[in-house]
């Protein structure tokens, strides 16, 4: 998009003042129990520093508001949000990749751990940015000096050194190709073997099947029948879930462009068009593979998204839907 990440202080200019209440409106709108005082006083605050993600109108999408401790080494994240409309868009991850980049850059190493603390629906966010419970920068250097909320969950990053944090994606890619190649060159099961001359013979006697690890006991397959009736109901079922009118997110795969980290945090991605397609391949041997490809697709958005989001509304619902349908099913 055309929106970018800005570093704002309170240096009295006019745009630092639009930027910082800005960030001021989210913070006290989608951190409802933090009094209102008191997040304005530490935006305003001149030992206090902001990320913001801003259009080109100055319009606020959300940010970061933190404090550096240069001597001590480490960054106190203060408050985090973006705004309600735009969520699920991978803002929060870029945020904080951003911070970590500019904070490296903007001290020279010299500051490589931040510290915060969490509420229970924020700890889910800052474990997928790298943050631990497990704090093993010494006491004597922050005691006293961060912010201690009551009922907060104190969590730290610390930097990967020589990481560019908004290159891990392509990181990542590279090593994946990197590691296919290498996969690769030492795997020969693209060698295409001649084909069959006479027939019947045994089938570990063809070339490559034994490599493959291909095994008698593979022939067998279960009574189609059976398998047959409860295809149907699969197939029922997937299309029931596809009409329920709280399914809209599940219905396709989670577009990467859109929902940029959405890969990094979801490692076994469903979707009810997925399902669709594996019911009409007959690939559930099993009425638990089926379920268990469902509960996926409840469980990844529940992951990705906060309690109270309305993806975690509707994933509940269409789950409630499923397995209503499931009883209804013969043992």
């Amino acid at each position: 998009g055309d929106e970018k990440f800005q570093v704002v202080h309170n240096d009295g200019t006019r745009e630092s003042m639009v930027l910082l209440t800005g960030l001021k409106n989210i913070f006290q709108k989608q951190l409802p129990k933090m009094p209102k005082e008191y997040i304005a006083r530490l935006v305003y605050d001149r030992k206090h520093a902001g990320l913001a993600i801003v259009r080109p109108t100055l319009r606020v999408l959300g940010g970061i508001t933190y404090r550096v401790f240069e001597e001590r080494g480490f960054v106190e994240i203060v408050f985090c949000a973006v705004s309600s409309t735009e969520q699920v868009k991978g803002y929060g991850s870029r945020l904080m990749n951003q911070l970590k980049d500019y904070i490296r850059t903007a001290f020279e190493g010299r500051v490589e751990h931040f510290l915060t603390y969490a509420d229970n629906y924020a700890i889910g966010y800052f474990k997928k940015q790298g943050f631990t419970k497990d704090i093993t920068l010494e006491k004597s250097r922050w005691m006293g000096f961060i912010k201690d909320y009551e009922g907060g969950t104190m969590m730290q990053c610390t930097m990967v050194p020589k990481v560019r944090y908004c290159e891990v994606r392509e990181l990542i890619a590279l090593q994946r190709q990197t590691t296919k190649e290498l996969v690769q060159a030492k795997c020969h099961s693209s060698q295409i073997h001649p084909g069959l001359v006479e027939v019947p013979v045994d089938p570990l006697s063809i070339p490559g099947i034994k490599e493959a690890g291909w095994t008698p006991g593979m022939q067998a397959s279960p009574e189609r029948s059976v398998r047959s009736a409860e295809n149907r109901r699969m197939q029922q079922l997937v299309h029931s879930m596809q009409a329920f009118p709280a399914a809209w997110a599940f219905l396709h795969p989670v577009n990467p462009d859109e929902v940029l980290d959405y890969y990094e945090v979801i490692t076994e991605p469903m979707d009810l068009s997925t399902m669709e397609a594996k019911v009409d391949a007959d690939e559930y041997r099993t009425r638990d593979a089926f379920i268990y490809d469902a509960k996926l697709i409840f469980d990844n958005c529940r992951t990705y998204n906060g309690e109270g989001t309305t993806y975690y509304k509707c994933a509940n619902r269409v789950e409630n839907h499923f397995f209503e349908k499931i009883r209804e099913w013969p043992d």
